[in-house]
């Protein structure tokens, strides 16, 4: 009977780590997709991250199917990683990482096909401090190889920071980010579209490197 006993509690307990690795609540519009990125990066910033929906099962329980509930489009920047400085696990976000955080047409595309064919509620495009991509479109001049294809694109966003009687890289962040947050819809019907309908946001925001907070741009 001992024996018993202890195998059903083991079988219990199996369960309930399984249960907690592969359920999670899941955002059913836009403002409850913001709250929950914002939750997992005061998880980061308090140094209390919990790595959440990581397990195996969780692996398997998406190897046929994917419901990402946001889109974070953000820098390549080794130091911006959207899945640790939100806290999120697998499945969870859809990124698109270029130099500059920038949105070419492949980009675009993707962001649709998250938001038209996977459902995400919101877009997120996140700059960061001390930009180099941003930088660099700030300084002008030459520059070797392919950067010219994201410093193009960086560029409109940053005019009237680059312009301004005391320009810092701050600010011109910050113009990027809104820059590319606000022309998305416009360059795309399908997500002038869902935000018409209220099924999805895009929102900039600027992520600090010391503090590690993400704060959501007006």
């Amino acid at each position: 009977m001992k024996n018993f006993t202890i195998s059903i509690l083991t079988s219990l307990s199996l369960f309930s780590t399984t249960f907690a690795a592969t359920s999670s609540t899941t955002p059913t519009n836009p403002d409850q997709s913001l709250a929950k990125l914002l939750k997992g990066n005061a998880r980061y910033v308090s140094g209390q991250s919990t790595n959440p929906r990581q397990s195996e099962a969780r692996r398997l329980e998406l190897a046929t199917n994917q419901k990402p509930f946001a889109v974070i489009v953000t820098c390549a920047d080794s130091r911006t990683a959207p899945e640790i400085i939100f806290d999120q696990g697998i499945g969870d976000v859809f990124v698109t990482r270029l130099a500059g955080g920038v949105v070419d047409d492949a980009a675009l595309g993707s962001i649709e096909f998250a938001v038209h064919a996977l459902g995400s509620k919101i877009i997120l495009v996140t700059g960061h401090e001390e930009c180099g991509a941003v930088k660099a479109a700030m300084q002008g001049g030459s520059f070797p190889g392919h950067f010219p294809a994201f410093i193009k694109l960086i560029t409109p966003g940053i005019a009237s920071v680059k312009n301004s009687k005391n320009p810092t890289t701050s600010d011109a962040v910050d113009a990027n980010a809104r820059y590319i947050a606000a022309n998305l819809p416009k360059r795309s019907s399908i997500l002038a579209s869902h935000i018409k309908d209220g099924s999805v946001k895009i929102l900039p925001a600027h992520y600090n490197f010391v503090t590690g907070r993400v704060t959501i741009l007006k």
